[in-house]
């Protein structure tokens, strides 16, 4: 590995080579980088953030898929899949809880901290956010990878062949970076449209952007109607305490259900008739159904869903607060890059892909997988796709002569096609992206005639951010960002026009039944021209492990 830097000051660019590149540090970038140095690769991990505290699991205190082997494994595999609406595939189910569980047990094996339950044994289907990722980078960094804290990655590049590194900007420095590598291994995360949910903000679709304009294409980007109960005006999205919810009016009456009732528990079918009464009015909720042993679990299990409340001098149990939903995109959504290979390697040779910056249709289906499932995603797809790239390293490692052709790929947002504009701002962009794709009217139940506008509405604001946003230093950054969240947005409203059923987290209020003709990945690619196909069948990858 060679290291090119001039100035101390950060003046020169920073130049770096390695066997593999892990661009994002969520967990599925820590176990992807982990894999690929166990498997004897030299590794370098960039982040737009801080490894061990950007990213969604963070902040979170999130639980596993943790199926054990056992007799029964395949049974509770199958009662999952019966809720994925048909289109997970059983055996990425069960490699997915096998990976992640055998995963688990080098968690146990490095000292993890796991709680024990009274009898002594460790649970290991809980990880505490904060203590996970922090645990991870000490391991990651123990295994010899190169960290790179606060580089964004801005694009790949390419020898034509195969994917060759990638590039960006060092924020604190001031300076660009690249990183020559023969493989690359995309764990951005998923798109949330710059809604500002817990740890999310970052998480904007970049690598969906990279991975299309290096010919990658994208699965399930229609289900992205995944919305979340929470405080009005705060950043949180866990929604579990609403389970034990009462929902009223701005004056104090309590909403009626369908059924004549009370509207109460926020989590699951009743969450419909949420929205609906919220598209008209102000919803205002108690947790008055939680008795008070639940109230101290609830308190203890979830300590950041008080956070908002105890700053405000609420008691969420006994006062009434206003409630939104926020929207969650791809982030707890299931959309992303097509897995093309089961060692999570995509349409493009070199480029391989884990967390959610991949499509989870094989393990969620159209149904979102929420915290347990996602988390074991991350762990499982990580491990694959570090070990993949490692491999691909291997066997392209005679053919470094191709670099000195490679190029860069990157163009909306770096470079446009026409004049730049000052008046076309990357904050205005995102704005006029969120006002399609993000307003419960739009987005959670979906017609049409209001499709086809939004869609008519973005392919116009992409023409400009494609000819017109652009600009220098760290103006790239967030100029980049907004041109992902657009392409984002484009391809999700073009797969949902071509989605004419409801399935899922896709409702369409002119398609209110599921067609059995559809149950089937819809896949969009291109960049300027959006193209839209469904796959031939519901089968998530080329080739499968035995």
């Amino acid at each position: 590995m060679s290291l090119q830097q001039k100035d101390p000051k950060g003046s020169d660019p920073l130049h770096l080579e390695a066997d593999v590149l892990v661009i994002g540090g969520g967990p599925s970038g820590a176990w992807a980088a982990l894999a690929a140095a166990e498997n004897g690769a030299k590794v370098v991990l960039a982040d737009k953030g801080y490894l061990g505290t950007s990213g969604a699991t963070a902040p979170s205190n999130t639980g596993t898929w943790c199926v054990a082997p056992g007799d029964d494994r395949a049974q509770i595999v199958d009662r999952r899949w019966q809720r994925t609406a048909g289109i997970a595939d059983p055996r990425w189910m069960l490699r997915c809880v096998d990976r992640a569980y055998e995963n688990l047990l080098k968690l146990v094996e490095w000292g993890y901290p796991f709680p024990s339950g009274d009898d002594g044994k460790l649970y290991i289907a809980n990880l505490r956010g904060p203590d996970y990722m922090a645990f991870m980078r000490r391991r990651v960094l123990l295994a010899g990878v190169t960290v790179l804290d606060q580089h964004p990655a801005l694009e790949l590049f390419s020898n034509g062949e195969t994917v060759t590194g990638a590039a960006g900007v060092d924020r604190q420095r001031n300076r660009d970076w690249r990183v020559d590598a023969r493989a690359v291994v995309l764990a951005s995360g998923g798109c949330a449209f710059h809604e500002r949910i817990l740890g999310a903000t970052g998480l904007t679709g970049d690598g969906y952007l990279m991975a299309a304009e290096a010919g990658a294409i994208l699965s399930g980007m229609e289900f992205t109607g995944k919305y979340t109960l929470a405080p009005h005006g705060s950043s949180l999205n866990k929604g579990l305490p609403f389970r034990w919810a009462t929902f009223y009016r701005e004056d104090g009456t309590e909403i009626i259900n369908s059924d004549g009732e009370p509207l109460r528990n926020g989590i699951g079918e009743r969450e419909k008739e949420i929205v609906r009464a919220m598209i008209k009015a102000p919803v205002y909720a108690r947790l008055d159904q939680a008795e008070p042993a639940l109230q101290e679990w609830l308190r203890q299990g979830q300590p950041n869903c008080f956070v908002p409340y105890d700053r405000i001098g609420i008691d969420p149990f006994k006062d009434l607060f206003r409630v939104t939903f926020r929207a969650e995109g791809t982030v707890r959504g299931t959309g992303g890059i097509r897995i093309a290979t089961s060692d999570c390697g995509t349409d493009v040779p070199g480029l391989y892909v884990a967390g959610d910056a991949a499509s989870r249709e094989a393990l969620t289906g159209a149904t979102s997988g929420g915290g347990g499932p996602n988390s074991s995603w991350a762990i499982a797809s990580g491990w694959w796709s570090g070990q993949g790239a490692s491999q691909f390293a291997k066997r392209h490692e005679l053919r470094a002569a191709f670099r000195s052709v490679s190029r860069p790929l990157g163009e909306a947002g770096l470079r446009p096609a026409g004049a730049t504009k000052a008046s076309l701002t990357a904050k205005d962009v995102i704005a006029a992206v969120q006002a399609e794709v993000l307003p419960l009217e739009k987005n959670y139940f979906r017609d049409g005639t209001r499709l086809e506008t939004s869609r008519q509405t973005l392919d116009t604001l992409w023409s400009d951010v494609r000819h017109h946003l652009g600009g220098t230093g760290a103006d790239r950054y967030r100029n980049r960002e907004a041109a992902a969240i657009t392409a984002a947005g484009r391809w999700s409203l073009n797969a949902a026009l071509a989605r004419q059923e409801s399935r899922g987290m896709h409702r369409r209020a002119d398609f209110k039944t599921s067609d059995p003709a559809c149950t089937r990945p819809i896949l969009v690619s291109g960049i300027d021209d959006v193209r839209v196909e469904a796959a031939e069948q519901a089968q998530h990858g080329k080739e499968l492990a035995s």
